[in-house]
């Protein structure tokens, strides 16, 4: 974090990034000193309703960050920019997309949380687009013209008021990560996991909590003791907010959890919080052991879809397949229950480093009627090229062994299948699963 009186004093010379939350009504017109190196500009947590209009003076602006402020419509000047790539304007009071305010080597648009009833058909022309996150607004249709993104990636249009999921979605060549959750048309599916699933509660006086172990937009997670009558036993109890989240509302992952029932692979539920004094919603689930991590770490702004590893990160190639073939069963597993996971990535995916595996994080799923046949697929192999991306990241970074040849031309085949740009042409979770368990028993006898 910066100061305004670093940026008045010249002490921020030469910035690439400057970060100012002080209150600012009016844009710092000393900005502009920076021109010649500027490319990170976050101005979050102000007061601000406006930008200047000799903005693209800042000729080397890569990113703009202006989430938590007053705009009540995103700025033309924004599609002057011509090096901006990424613009964030998360929990304002925007009602406007003009056409004109978007850049032309978009890449990703944050406008989480505002007011905005209807997308520009100018959309259509960012041809580099790859993440759109429009969660918690009141769209009651995506314009149709977004079909033309073919680089499209990840796609956040949860607690809207959409009434249907158009079916163009399901032929975008990258779409892979998809939430939708909170919507009126995914109502009903979404009231049946709550009460057709059953699970029992657990009384707030019978939880002690303890330490912290995590938080993410969704919700608090800490260590606790759940006492019974005869007994305690140490239990994770995440305690979920009531704001609206980048991926959409803590009620569908509630209800998302819930839903998918037990499998080896997920962290077990085992129960819902019951009569929390400020009424707030709960879940109890098993305490994971500490030898579980996170596979890697979430997209940078760079990469903007893609998980980061750790430079010298590696997998047996065992391992790694363990990994995939663990995921992929969990996959069909959720499938079969007609929840589509919407951040099948290796940061939600916990490992020991033994090819053991478990997916988390459930603040994207989304729920789809079986039944539909037409949606129900093109959902499910819209996850299945996500499932591709963590398959190539796995093979990118595994160590095969002299023997292993076979094994990594079949993955990388199944890898390349998974990516097929023709979604009909992709496989689904069950041939994928079917495929890696023969795959593993091959490797394990021709290694015995």
């Amino acid at each position: 974090m910066n100061t305004l009186e670093q940026l008045q004093s010249g002490q921020l010379a030469g910035a690439r990034r400057v970060q100012l939350a002080c209150g600012l009504t009016e844009f710092p017109r000393e900005v502009f000193a920076l021109a010649d190196t500027l490319e990170i500009l976050d101005l979050s947590g102000n007061a601000l309703s406006s930008l200047p209009e000799d903005l693209p003076r800042l000729s080397k602006l890569r990113i703009i960050f202006c989430s938590d402020n007053r705009f009540t419509t995103l700025p033309e000047v924004l599609g002057r920019c011509s090096q901006l790539t990424m613009v964030g304007f998360k929990a304002n009071q925007i009602r406007t997309v003009p056409g004109e305010s978007l850049p032309p080597l978009l890449r990703w648009l944050i406008l989480t949380d505002n007011q905005i009833e209807e997308l520009p058909a100018e959309l259509g022309r960012c041809s580099q687009l790859q993440k759109l996150m429009l969660a918690g607004n009141r769209l009651q249709a995506l314009p149709p013209e977004l079909a033309a993104c073919s680089r499209l990636e990840l796609l956040r249009i949860a607690a809207n008021n959409l009434g249907e999921l158009p079916s163009w979605l399901f032929s975008l060549p990258r779409l892979s990560w998809l939430a939708y959750g909170g919507n009126p048309f995914c109502q009903v599916e979404e009231a049946a996991a709550m009460t057709d699933t059953p699970i029992q509660g657990i009384a707030w006086k019978q939880l002690c909590l303890q330490q912290r172990l995590g938080e993410g937009a969704s919700g608090v997670i800490h260590q606790a003791e759940y006492r019974f009558d005869d007994g305690a036993q140490p239990v994770a109890v995440k305690l979920f907010k009531g704001a609206v989240t980048s991926d959409g509302l803590p009620h569908s992952e509630m209800a998302a959890c819930i839903r998918a029932g037990d499998h080896p692979n997920l962290i077990p539920v085992l129960g819902k919080v019951a009569d929390h004094p400020e009424s707030v919603c709960g879940l109890v689930m098993s305490l994971i052991d500490t030898e579980f991590r996170n596979l890697a770490g979430p997209p940078s702004l760079d990469s903007c879809t893609r998980d980061i590893y750790g430079p010298e990160q590696r997998f047996p190639l065992a391992s790694a397949l363990s990994i995939a073939q663990r995921i992929a069963s969990v996959a069909r597993h959720l499938h079969q229950r007609g929840i589509m996971h919407g951040d099948l990535y290796a940061h939600n995916i916990l490992h020991c480093g033994q090819g053991r595996a478990l997916l988390g994080d459930f603040g994207a799923a989304s729920f789809f009627s079986p039944a539909d046949a037409a949606h129900a697929l093109g959902l499910q192999r819209l996850e299945v090229r996500a499932f591709g991306c963590l398959l190539e990241e796995l093979l990118a970074h595994s160590e095969v062994p002299s023997d292993g040849g076979e094994t990594l031309a079949v993955l990388h085949g199944l890898k390349t299948a998974c990516l097929h740009e023709q979604p009909e042409n992709r496989p689904l979770f069950a041939d994928i699963e079917s495929t890696l368990a023969a795959l593993a028993v091959s490797s394990s006898a021709a290694g015995a």
